[in-house]
């Protein structure tokens, strides 16, 4: 069986189960469990995963991981209200893109360099986060100190290079 014709299996058959389950829920309305609208962002990412999985393309993770990440976002949002946040959580977003690039690598048996540039984007994510969130004044815990994560960004930056194997 081709890659094709394993995709078409895996999504017809991801498709038969979720129409199953939304039929037996209609019928049975205790079968039914409560979503809010996010979830549904949510669970194109997991789809996005098992599709993935399932056809043995492990590179889906990535994507998988970023609509699925955006739809944690957007559950959190919903649930507080604080949709302004969009200001500075974006800044999540490559971090999602590693964590993508680690399952990936896991699953796909990838080297090392793979997990690492996966990790290497989620602390940049992290730094991110922690400089825009301070600015906009939703993370409090730095102060006036957030200067300094843009300064200990930019000796990364400079410093990197320097061990780096010339191979």
């Amino acid at each position: 069986m081709d890659a094709r014709q394993r995709s078409n299996l895996a999504a017809g058959l991801v498709l038969i189960l979720l129409g199953a389950w939304l039929l037996a829920a209609r019928i049975f309305p205790a079968l039914a469990i409560r979503f809010d609208w996010p979830w549904f962002v949510i669970g194109a990412g997991i789809l996005m995963l098992v599709i993935g999985l399932l056809t043995g393309v492990p590179g889906m993770a990535v994507p998988a991981a970023i609509v699925g990440g955006i739809g944690g976002l957007l559950y959190w949002q919903n649930a507080t209200g604080h949709w302004e946040s969009w200001a500075y959580v974006w800044t999540l977003i490559p971090g999602f893109v590693g964590v993508g690039a680690v399952l990936a690598a896991l699953i796909g048996g990838e080297g090392r360099q793979s997990v690492f540039g996966g990790l290497k984007l989620m602390l940049l994510s992290v730094i991110l986060f922690a400089v825009f969130g301070s600015f906009f004044g939703a993370l409090g815990f730095l102060g006036n100190y957030w200067p300094v994560l843009l300064i200990l960004l930019g000796l990364i930056f400079l410093v990197r290079p320097l061990f780096r194997s010339k191979a």
